[in-house]
């Protein structure tokens, strides 16, 4: 049976492999995730000719990710059945895209049934156009972003170890900017610390807005795929127009000059929240990327 270890920092050169074989778009594989969402999600690595085996924990219920990589996927599969049927639990696959769902398919044809998670959908948006804002769609975000402009003498800095303490304090202040905290407020508090303290290791990329010398803003990223970058985390005063879409447009402009192959920005899910999917939804995405969960079917 394989045998599974707890994620650690060093687990990285090892899971990049598997993540530059896989070369996906989705953001639920990248290490950045997998390490910074840890503690809320409990995950496991191992892996099985060529492939990426994550165990991990969501609604305190046990699941596997679906195995990335390269080659046949029946041995990853059927590790992961052995391993779940040891355990005494379902095998269950989250993160499945279509692709995944392709492979499944072909592999064991009419044994898998999937449901889609619609919660966990990803919001991939042409970066061009998040660097711009053109076109009669996003015009709302362009007038916002005018607006700011003439409002305030303002800079967008790359976040740097220097500005560390000045995004922890704005992030408790925007922390404060709600009447009832959103579930997973905690979770994600914790993820930005460990970014913070990891970000060098981990590669990350970011961004602060500063309006008349005060930071309004600062959001987090990193590059997963030959042409997308994953934007882990934006935060914003809602009490200053325009900070939002301002932070979004120039934190767009500088990927794109540090990475000119970059097409896409994955913005990640919306959780559910019928908030952020609304304001996810203003930015236009240019299409959704579907995920589902993956079980074997009782009669298969």
């Amino acid at each position: 049976m394989v045998q599974f270890h707890r994620v650690t920092i060093a687990d990285k050169p090892f899971v990049d492999g598997f993540v530059r074989s896989e070369d996906s778009r989705s953001a639920d594989f990248n290490f950045g995730n997998i390490y910074l969402w840890d503690p809320a999600y409990f995950q496991e690595l191992s892996s099985v000719d060529g492939r990426l085996l994550t165990r991990l924990k969501y609604e305190d219920l046990p699941f596997f990710a679906f195995p990335i990589g390269s080659g046949d996927v029946k041995p990853a599969v059927e590790a992961m059945e052995e391993y779940a049927a040891r355990a005494g639990i379902q095998l269950r696959l989250r993160g499945v895209t279509d692709e995944h769902r392709e492979l499944l398919e072909a592999a064991y044809p009419g044994r898998f049934e999937f449901e889609e998670d619609r919660d966990c959908f990803d919001y991939i948006y042409l970066a061009e156009k998040l660097a711009s804002f053109s076109g009669k769609k996003l015009h709302g975000k362009r007038n916002f972003c005018n607006r700011f402009e003439k409002e305030h003498s303002w800079e967008f800095r790359r976040l740097t170890r220097e500005l560390f303490p000045t995004c922890m304090e704005m992030l408790g202040f925007w922390q404060r900017e709600f009447d009832e905290p959103p579930d997973g407020l905690e979770e994600e508090h914790g993820a930005i610390i460990r970014a913070l303290m990891r970000w060098e290791a981990l590669g990350l990329e970011g961004g602060v807005l500063f309006a008349d010398g005060m930071c309004v803003g600062f959001t987090v990223g990193e590059k997963i795929s030959s042409d997308t970058f994953d934007v882990h985390f934006e935060k914003a005063y809602a009490s200053v127009p325009g900070a939002y879409p301002m932070v979004c447009r120039e934190f767009s402009k500088q990927i794109l000059a540090d990475h000119p192959e970059i097409v896409y920005l994955n913005r990640e899910d919306d959780m559910g929240h019928e908030n952020l999917r609304s304001a996810k939804l203003e930015y236009r995405p240019e299409f959704l990327l579907r995920k589902y969960t993956a079980r074997v079917k009782c009669d298969a």
